[in-house]
């Protein structure tokens, strides 16, 4: 399996710099600073990066786990929720709050959640942070 690569540049003070962030493959290439990461700038951060690695890679996780058990997922959206706080200048990520709905024709909503759940416990990214709570609410649609 191929190793995945990602360049940040940062130049200048913490507050009056800036910085770039950008994956290999070049689909992402954005501008991050002071203000997008703990204000309301406009640019990237990387929260926002975590987030949608996480949802993307709990979506992949779940529709695996359900084709596995024979259903062929529809539509499954994910949201991620990164909270990051600072506790007397130690800032953390202590939550990720994975908000799923999907379309899964024939499953019941007890088997949905318990393969939701599985889902979310052994995708990558999940193991990857575990350091980090990641809540899971789950919608089954339709």
């Amino acid at each position: 399996m191929p190793t995945r690569k990602a360049t940040a540049i940062w130049k200048g003070t913490i507050k009056d710099g800036s910085g770039t962030m950008k994956t290999e493959s070049g689909a992402v290439d954005g501008k991050y600073s002071f203000a997008t990461r703990f204000e309301d700038g406009t640019g990237t951060n990387p929260e926002e990066l975590l987030g949608a690695a996480s949802a993307g890679c709990f979506s992949m996780a779940f529709s695996l786990m359900l084709t596995e058990k024979g259903y062929n997922p529809t539509k499954i959206e994910t949201v991620a929720e990164v909270a990051i706080k600072n506790a007397g200048g130690d800032i953390s990520i202590p939550t990720i709050a994975l908000n799923c709905s999907a379309v899964i024709p024939g499953i019941e909503d007890a088997e949905f959640q318990q393969i939701a759940e599985n889902a979310r416990a052994h995708c990558p990214v999940s193991k990857a942070l575990s350091g980090v709570k990641i809540s899971l609410d789950a919608t089954l649609e339709g």
